[in-house]
C-alpha cells in the first residue's frame, strides 16, 4: 500500500525542533479516519502529537473533543498554532501519561510515538526539546511504547479504540502481546513498506551491528496496531 500525504498536511507548519508529518503520520490518519462508526461525537486523544496533524485530522473528521499531548513544549506550541490556523478547538497539553490520564478516558486514542532504536548514550532521559525526542526511543525502540501499552486500559472507555503506528524494528509482536496482556482485543490493521528516511539511514549501520536488522537493509515496514477495550 502506498499513501500520499494527507491534504491536511499541506497546511501544517513545523520548525527544525518539531517532527514534520511523514508516512507514519499519514498511515495513522488513514486508519483513524476510516474507523467503523467514524469519529463524529467522540472524544479523541492524540498522544505524542508533534505538529498536531493527527489531532487536526480528528477534529476535522467530526470528533466532539480532541486532546493533544506532547512532552516537548516546542511541539505543543506548534500543534496549538496549527490548530488555531485551522480554526479548530483542540486542547493542547504539555505533558506525558499523567496529563493524558487526567483528561481521559477517551473513545479513541491515537499515537505516533518515538519508536526508533537509539544508542544507549541517548537512553538516559527523554529530552524536553529538539527533534530527536520525536524519534529516539532507547536501544529497543520501546521507551514510550511499553508504558503506552500498560496505560491503554485506563486511557480508554469501554468499547474504546487505541491506534498505534510504529516500525517493525521496534517490535510489532511485543506491542501486540503487551496490549493483549492488559486485556485488550488486538489486531494489526495496516502495513506499509517504506524507504528509510534520514534518521533510519543514519542508524542503519549501528542497528545492523546490534543485530536489529540485516546488513544492507534500506526499507522498513510501518504498522498500525488497533486495540479495543471490551
Amino acid at each position: 500500500m502506498t499513501l500520499s500525504a494527507s491534504p491536511i498536511s499541506s497546511d501544517i507548519t513545523t520548525s527544525d525542533k518539531v517532527y514534520a508529518p511523514q508516512e507514519d503520520s499519514f498511515l495513522l490518519i488513514e486508519q483513524m479516519t476510516t474507523l467503523p462508526g467514524g469519529l463524529v461525537g467522540k472524544t479523541v486523544l492524540d498522544f505524542c502529537t508533534g505538529s498536531g496533524v493527527v489531532a487536526i485530522a480528528a477534529a476535522s473528521s467530526g470528533a466532539d473533543a480532541v486532546t493533544a499531548v506532547d512532552l516537548c513544549p516546542d511541539a505543543a506550541q506548534c500543534a496549538h498554532d496549527n490548530a488555531v490556523a485551522a480554526g479548530l478547538d483542540i486542547d493542547v497539553v504539555v505533558g506525558s501519561f499523567a496529563e493524558a490520564l487526567a483528561a481521559g478516558p477517551y473513545d479513541v486514542v491515537v499515537s505516533n510515538p518515538p519508536y526508533v532504536p537509539a544508542p544507549a548514550i541517548q537512553d538516559q532521559s527523554i529530552r524536553l526539546t529538539g527533534p530527536t525526542q520525536a524519534w529516539d526511543a532507547s536501544v529497543d525502540g520501546r521507551l514510550v511504547l511499553d508504558p503506552l501499552c500498560a496505560a491503554a486500559p485506563d486511557l480508554l472507555f469501554t468499547n474504546g479504540t487505541l491506534l498505534i503506528v510504529q516500525s517493525e524494528y521496534s517490535g510489532t509482536r511485543q506491542t501486540v502481546d503487551a496490549l493483549r496482556r492488559v486485556g485488550l482485543h488486538v489486531d494489526v490493521i495496516a502495513e506499509q513498506r517504506v524507504e528509510f528516511g534520514p534518521v533510519m539511514k543514519s542508524r542503519a549501520t549501528w542497528m545492523w551491528e546490534q543485530g536489529l536488522m540485516d546488513e544492507g537493509c534500506h526499507e522498513e515496514t510501518l504498522v498500525v496496531i488497533m486495540a479495543t477495550k471490551r
